[in-house]
């Protein structure tokens, strides 16, 4: 007799479960987590006739393989990339049922980085402070998926949504993150605002769920010495001893010591978590 769960066959480079975050206790040190491209997560559940913050597995480069072992409704957007059934082809960006047992694999992403799966009744892992998002900088929520591991599931009303936006509108070519100066860019020379404004960075591979680094130009300071811990938000450019950005994402430290010389508008960093290594990064001051 099925039951409602999945097994991990193939568990990928990095694969976890997000809904769309524990908002509301940075005060308690924990972050917000959640989803790193909120809108493809928030896309796929409507495919599958969730509830827009069910939880989904988001991968990470290489994609992961699952066999459930119910039926259940499936679909897989985000970053774009192949997606099988049993070994056969099947729909990216929309709906699929798949059967009891049937093996679905996700593949490697063409572009971008991070595929979102979501099952119809949404994976029901127990929620910790109100989400069942893996946060991997406090390590609260489940763990990253292992092979073997098996996820129970929500009841499934096999319904199938419509497609009522675009897909997935790509990864940038270019990434233009659209900041406010502050609230320590006084700690900058004014040549390292305009380096800052005016220059090209590239995106490191040494990024995460934590923060996106850059390699570029270093921003010289014109304050030396550290500060006092304060608190960080979502989308702050801290800069580090090197003087090179790192734009805070969904895992962040909710305190730091480094000054954030400016802070990303909201909009523009599911952008930012899709953008590969070698991706072009430009600031632009915005009031």
């Amino acid at each position: 007799m099925s039951d409602r769960a999945l097994a991990v066959v193939r568990a990928g480079a990095l694969t976890t479960v997000q809904d769309q975050g524990r908002t509301g206790y940075a005060h308690l040190g924990v972050p917000r987590s959640g989803a790193l491209d909120p809108g493809a997560a928030r896309l796929v559940n409507r495919l599958v006739g969730n509830p827009q913050d069910a939880a989904v597995l988001e991968t990470t480069v290489d994609g992961c393989a699952v066999r459930p072992r119910c039926p259940v409704t499936v679909a897989v957007g985000g970053a774009p990339c192949p997606v099988t059934v049993d070994g056969r082809p099947a729909a990216w960006g929309t709906s699929v049922r798949v059967g009891a047992g049937a093996l679905l694999t996700v593949g490697a992403a063409v572009r971008g980085l991070r595929s979102y799966v979501a099952f119809g009744g949404g994976i029901a892992v127990e929620p910790v402070l109100g989400s069942r998002s893996t946060d991997l900088l406090s390590g609260l929520g489940p763990e990253p998926l292992a092979d073997g591991a098996v996820l129970p599931l929500g009841g499934d009303t096999a319904a199938r949504g419509s497609v009522d936006t675009p897909p997935w509108p790509g990864p940038p070519d270019e990434l233009v993150l659209r900041v406010r100066l502050g609230p320590r860019d006084d700690w900058f020379t004014p040549g390292a605002l305009r380096t800052l404004a005016t220059r090209a960075y590239r995106v490191s591979a040494a990024g995460n769920r934590i923060g996106l680094r850059t390699e570029g130009p270093p921003l010289e300071r014109a304050v030396p010495g550290e500060l006092p811990s304060e608190g960080m938000v979502l989308g702050a450019v801290q800069v580090p001893p090197d003087g090179r950005p790192v734009v805070f994402l969904a895992d962040h430290p909710t305190t730091g010591g480094y000054p954030v010389v400016a802070v990303v508008r909201e909009a523009d960093l599911s952008a930012a978590t899709q953008a590969v290594p070698g991706t072009i990064v430009r600031f632009v001051p915005v009031r």
